[in-house]
């Protein structure tokens, strides 16, 4: 865990240094923003930003948002500033801690950013193959292709497979193809020089440089331009890259895997992936089955959210009743692991009583296709065969005679996005969409004068 601490935290530098290095984290201080961007940019990275509230965290965050630095960001102030606390949060911070610093808040604060990273919580028979095929092809060399539906846990496999390698100790860095316009995601993976384009005010490191030595990931990579994807090849071929607007190559030593909910061979078929890059990768394949068809992991990994979401939101927590236990077994998961999160997420804050009934658990099939289909009843009140109907009332139909599909089609993305609480990445899992699709889509609505639901921690 590596922390960058930006400012004085009212005086309490050394008492919050100390708390976090004795729970194992790596610290860095700066006075000011300005530096603190220099170093994530160098490519010295951070898991954890600790900011000072008296600074103007919005410039932190926004700064951090256009050059997407991907790194959570935690106000510290003087306890008695409620004022500072709230302009805190609003500018973008995912937490406020009050100072002087408490050893257990800054311990959870840690834990809570380390688990979301590398929690691996499984017991069906499936997922324990997988698993033990992840660890036997960990400490070797190869290039790994990580395949799955969206939302099965890829990433969380990716983590896995650095931690039980020979790079454990050095970094391990995931970039988001899907998530990054093609234009900018050639200045994302190999950097760029001072003043090689219009807004490149000083030097960037790329996440290959940044990797060096440890695992790259490269998180659908099947959204990549073919013709960025010649300059990868060259990447892992030859063990260089070049910075744009460089003149001379760089050396990395970077152990690239890769995931993609897609089938690549049918993409290479279709044209749409070079063949030759993806020989590279496809040296391991690791298949993740959907969570439907490993029913044995769906009640572990919901107590687990259950756990998360009730210490995050300092909630008693409360079991699963056995009726909600049927109910998420019994449902298929479009959108995997990351549905049930949501879903386990929104139970933990609705249940009412004194454990968690199906009441408190709303449950959304999704249509394989947006624009082709009207949506279904919720998967919930259309058990599969064999299992129990939950005793539940069925809500009221989402669409009605006279409405033209495009009214249908952005109630659903709409009503998605509020079921996901504003998770653009989420609600286009469950969807079925790509990230792109999704935001083109939110962007019509918005110039048509929709409410949008404001985004949430992607």
């Amino acid at each position: 865990m590596r922390i960058l601490i930006i400012g004085n935290l009212g005086g309490q530098i050394g008492a919050a240094s100390q708390i976090a290095i004795q729970r194992g984290a790596e610290v860095v201080h700066v006075h000011d923003i300005a530096p603190a961007l220099e170093i994530l940019r160098s490519g010295q990275g951070a898991d954890l930003v600790m900011v000072d509230v008296v600074l103007d965290i919005k410039v932190l965050v926004e700064s951090l948002a256009t050059e997407r630095i991907s790194v959570p960001v935690v106000a510290c102030g003087i306890a008695a500033d409620a004022k500072a606390a709230v302009r805190a949060i609003k500018a973008g911070a995912k937490e406020y801690i009050p100072l002087p610093p408490d050893a257990e808040l800054i311990g959870a604060v840690l834990t809570a950013v380390s688990m979301e990273k590398h929690s691996l919580i499984y017991k069906d028979k499936a997922t324990e193959a997988m698993v033990k095929m992840a660890e036997q092809i960990a400490p070797s060399v190869a290039n790994v292709l990580i395949t799955g539906e969206s939302g099965t846990g890829k990433e969380v496999i990716a983590r896995f497979l650095h931690t039980k390698s020979k790079r454990a100790n050095n970094r391990f860095i995931a970039v988001n193809c899907a998530a990054i316009p093609d234009n900018l995601l050639e200045s994302e993976l190999f950097g760029y020089e001072k003043g090689a384009f219009t807004g490149a005010v000083a030097r960037r490191i790329g996440k290959f440089e940044e990797a060096s030595g440890g695992t790259l990931l490269l998180d659908e990579i099947s959204e990549m331009d073919i013709r960025l994807q010649a300059k990868l090849l060259r990447a892992i071929q030859e063990k260089e890259i070049d910075r744009i607007g460089g003149k001379t190559p760089v050396s990395v030593d970077v152990r690239v895997l890769a995931t993609s909910n897609r089938n690549l061979s049918e993409e290479v078929k279709n044209g749409n992936f070079r063949e030759d890059l993806y020989f590279r990768l496809n040296v391991i394949n690791l298949a993740i089955p959907p969570l439907r068809e490993r029913p044995e992991d769906i009640i572990p990994l919901a107590e687990f959210f259950i756990n998360k979401y009730s210490e995050m939101n300092e909630i008693p927590e409360k079991p699963l009743s056995e009726a909600a236990k049927n109910m998420l077994i019994a449902y298929r998961w479009p959108g995997n692991v990351r549905e049930l999160e949501n879903t386990m997420h929104r139970a933990v804050l609705l249940s009412a009583g004194s454990e968690i009934a199906p009441e408190a658990i709303i449950l959304t099939e999704s249509p394989s296709s947006v624009a082709a289909a009207i949506p279904a009843a919720p998967a919930a009140l259309t058990p599969q065969a064999g299992s129990a109907t939950p005793a539940q009332d069925a809500p009221a139909q989402p669409y009605t005679v006279g409405q033209t599909v495009s009214d249908v089609e952005k109630n659903l993305i709409i009503d998605t996005l509020k079921h996901t609480l504003g998770n653009r990445t989420h609600a286009a899992n469950i969807l079925g969409i790509s990230i792109r699709t999704l935001r083109n889509k939110l962007k019509q609505y918005a110039d048509e004068g929709n409410e949008i639901p404001p985004p949430a921690g992607e």
